[in-house]
């Protein structure tokens, strides 16, 4: 049975030192048996079977696993493999090209495969965002929420999707020094700031306004004190659906959505 992804990088983060020591030491062992196959097997072949093994280190997303299998590779090729063995020298120009393109095909390999899981991810946690928008939609839609554990429910989902220490809801609209406007667009004393270069403000709490048809609903108040958060655009835009589904609610509760409807999500 194969272990789930989600398993084996868990795995692979908590056993770090080991899989980048087995990265390093499979070249060693594939380079000294194919030293016994010298006059069967070209160098050329055999290069390309430890480009297997760096993709294989590359592949766990570690990046000194992918480089020192790059490494291990060109060294143990040199001792194992090329004239005059048992010796780090290589005499032959073919053989040094080998060795070199091993090092840099390792290294290639290596931020390939590590961008690779960097989208993969983003694109995960960007499906999570977008569930998380879709559940809070159902829940307004289908009025299976109470209003209050509606704004509990968003307020957690807020404080997890901008990775901020607290996140609570407001119905005033006294002054604040930061806020979120209806663009993802962060301003502090009514200036806008580059959240992606000096993150979200940590001496103020930050207001993302809840409205509905035009009509202010109240707003959630975000705190970030322990440490300087970046959120993206794209999650900052999503923070302000999640609160607007609030404001539909509320707006739904006074009777102002859906004309017919009961005051009440309950």
């Amino acid at each position: 049975m194969n272990m789930p992804r989600g398993r084996a990088s868990s795995w692979l983060a908590a056993h770090r030192p080991l899989v980048v020591g087995i990265a390093a030491a499979l070249p060693l062992a594939a380079c000294a048996v194919l030293s016994l196959f010298r006059d069967s097997i070209a160098n050329t072949s055999a290069a390309l079977g430890l480009v297997l093994l760096i993709v294989a280190g590359a592949s766990t997303g570690i990046r000194w696993a992918g480089l020192l299998a790059a490494l291990s590779s060109a060294v143990w090729f040199d001792f194992f493999l090329t004239q005059p063995y048992h010796w780090f020298a290589i005499t032959d120009p073919a053989d040094i090209e080998t060795a070199v393109l091993l090092v840099l095909v390792g290294a290639a390999v290596t931020e390939i495969a590590l961008w690779g899981r960097r989208q993969q991810a983003h694109a995960s946690r960007e499906q999570g965002y977008l569930d998380g928008v879709l559940r809070t939609a159902q829940a307004v839609g289908a009025g299976q929420s109470s209003i209050d554990s509606l704004i509990e429910n968003v307020s957690e989902q807020l404080t997890e999707l901008l990775r901020i220490d607290r996140c609570r809801f407001d119905p005033g609209n006294g002054p604040v020094l930061a806020t979120i406007d209806n663009d993802g667009v962060v301003s502090y004393n009514g200036r806008p700031i580059d959240v992606g270069r000096v993150g979200l403000p940590v001496d103020t709490e930050i207001a993302l306004v809840v409205q509905s048809l035009g009509t202010l609903r109240g707003r959630f108040l975000l705190t970030s004190v322990t440490g300087v958060v970046r959120p993206s655009r794209e999650q900052l835009r999503i923070a302000v659906v999640l609160a607007n589904q609030v404001g539909a609610a509320l707006a739904t509760s006074m009777g102002e959505g859906h004309p017919g409807r009961s005051g009440s999500l309950s």
